[in-house]
Order: structure tokens, then sequence, then C-alpha cells
């Protein structure tokens, strides 16, 4: 490992040099914040303990706390983005920064820093693309109930729709490649953004892993940004909208199967009355099933024909992918953004 050197001009806390399996690795600390100035220096400390040769980089979002000051005396590099919301953040940070590796974390201090070089060793050993820090939390207060029950839901929903192995897609703490960083389109703008990060993942079927992460309560001076139920509506409607956008056949297929199964209910008793009568008195309803009905094939006929761009547009994002190095140039250390 390289010393650490520090000068008056520079913010960065060291080169970022981190050695495994024989390769150097330039590393890169991304922590989002928002008014996370109580939490953050405890955030900052714990990453610089574990991974000590790794560069720091905080990009605020509008805080009114002083949290940009807080983190430029703590001699990290500061940026900031106007636009309000953690998905415009990450989208920043990942244009921004060159590294081989990246680390993503919250700012409010609830993740564990001790699990980075477990996770950091997940990925380069495994030849990974994401490695998801999945939490685990023995405080009752630090994972609230609706929190968990809700991410179980959404994590569910995801493994049925996309295949995911994932316990956690929430999560705020996870390790990437440069593969994948610079092959993310970043199309969220709040909370919804860990979503897309695991659908992407997904989606170009990326070497992907999952690592135990210790989840601990806030400080008591800082607050949750999150809406149990306003953020977790949002991130429901990004899984409608990215299973349209990836898996049309499917979204479509169960569109079809709601109006096909309404219009077979509503017809049932029509076609039983015209076999007693050989009338057909509830003509309404039986124009209102045959259009339910017309409607399930149109439904269906669009999730074909959609499948079939989704495919192209999935075989050249993986193109696309395939074609950018997993770590970069290694032999060099790329995490000297200015």
């Amino acid at each position: 490992m390289g010393s650490i050197n520090q000068a008056a001009s520079e913010v960065s806390i060291s080169a970022p040099l981190i050695i495994m399996s024989k390769t150097i690795h330039s590393v890169a600390i991304l922590i989002p914040c928002y008014n996370e100035a109580v939490a953050l220096p405890a955030v900052i400390s714990a990453f610089r303990q574990q991974l000590p040769d790794a560069k720091i980089y905080v990009y605020d979002n509008n805080s009114t706390d002083g949290t940009a000051e807080v983190a430029a005396q703590l001699g990290v590099r500061v940026r900031q983005e106007p636009r309000q919301g953690k998905g415009h953040v990450v989208r920043r940070m990942f244009s921004d920064i060159e590294a081989n590796v990246y680390i993503l974390v919250d700012g409010d201090d609830t993740y564990d820093a001790e699990a980075a070089p477990a996770m950091l060793e997940e990925l380069l050993e495994q030849r990974q693309d994401m490695v998801n820090g999945r939490r685990v939390s023995e405080a009752r207060d630090a994972y609230r109930f609706g929190h968990q029950f809700g991410n179980r839901a959404l994590s569910g929903i995801v493994s049925w729709i996309f295949g995911s192995h994932f316990d956690d897609i929430l999560s705020g703490f996870r390790v990437f490649s440069r593969r994948y960083v610079k092959s993310f389109p970043a199309l969220s703008t709040g909370f919804e953004i860990e979503t897309e990060l695991t659908i992407h993942a997904l989606a170009l079927n990326m070497p992907v892993g999952e690592v135990p992460v210790h989840y601990k309560e806030r400080p008591a001076e800082s607050r949750s940004k999150l809406s149990t139920y306003r953020d977790g509506l949002r991130i429901l409607v990004t899984i409608l909208k990215l299973t349209k956008e990836e898996r049309p056949l499917f979204f479509f297929s169960v569109i079809f199967g709601v109006l096909a199964t309404a219009s077979i209910a509503l017809s049932i008793p029509v076609i039983l009355e015209w076999i007693e009568t050989g009338l057909v008195p509830r003509f309404p309803t039986a124009i209102l099933s045959t259009g339910l009905m017309l409607l399930a094939f149109l439904s269906l006929s669009n999730g074909f024909v959609l499948s079939s761009l989704a495919r192209g547009r999935r075989e050249l994002k993986r193109l696309h992918y395939l074609n950018l190095p997993w770590l970069g140039d290694a032999s060099k250390s790329l995490g000297s953004s200015p």
C-alpha cells in the first residue's frame, strides 16, 4: 500500500490504490448527502479506517444544515448537485467520477463500514459487476417493520419478474465495477434509484453478489428522508415501468389475463341465457364482454411486438456493456478525477 500523503491544496485522503489478487485498483467511495451533517463525520471516519487508500467523494444535494462545510473540513472532495433527489445525485456521481471500483453508500451512518472490504473482495475475486449489501439488523428501531415488509414485498416482486436472487433490492450500500457504472443509464430521480440499479444488473444478466451488512440506528439528531408510503409507491411504479420496458411480453400478458378473465366472467350468464332461450336480452353486457376480449388480444399483440423491440434494445445495451473493460485499465490509477 502507498503511504497517505496530504497537502493543503488536495482534498482527497490519499492515492486511491487497493491491492487485491496482485492487481492495483483505484477505488472511489461515493456518498450522496442531504442534510447529513450530524452523521457524515462518523461515515467518513469509518470508511477511512476500513479503506484508507480509497478516495472519498461527498455530493451535497441542497443541504441546509452545513453538510458540505462539514465534509470539506474532513478533507474529502465535495461537489454539488442542485437537482433534488437521490437519483439525480447518483447519475451525476457516475458521470463525473473515474475509478476502477465504486462504493456507493448513504451518508446517514446506518451501514457498517466493516463490510466494505468483504464486499470489495467479493466483487474482485468473483469478477462480479455489482455486490449488494443485504441489511441485517437486531435493533427494532433501525429497520422499521413497515420498511422491512415493503422491502420484502418489492424484492419478491422483482424476484418473480426478473429472477432476482437479491433479498434486499433497496439497499443503499453497494459495490460496482467500472463496467457497470459506465453502462448504467440512471433514469430515476429519487429513492427508486436502488430499484433501477438492481434491475439494470438483472436485465443484462450481469454477474452479481450479495453480502450481509449490519444495519444500525441513525444518530439521535439525524432524520430519515424516506417516506414509507410515498416512496414505496414510487418504487412500485418504477418496477412496473421497468417491467414494461424490459419484460413487455410478461407485462402485457398480465393485462391480457385480467381483461380476458373479466370478459369470460361477463359472458357466462349471457351465453347460458342464449342457450336456454335463444335470445340475448343483455346486449350491453355482451358488447362489453366482446370489447374486453378484443382489448385483451390487442394487449397480447402489443406484448409480442414490444418484446421483439425490447430484445433488440437489450442486445445493444449488452454489447455496449461488454465493450467496456470490467475494471478499466487496472494498471493505471483512474481515480484522479479533479
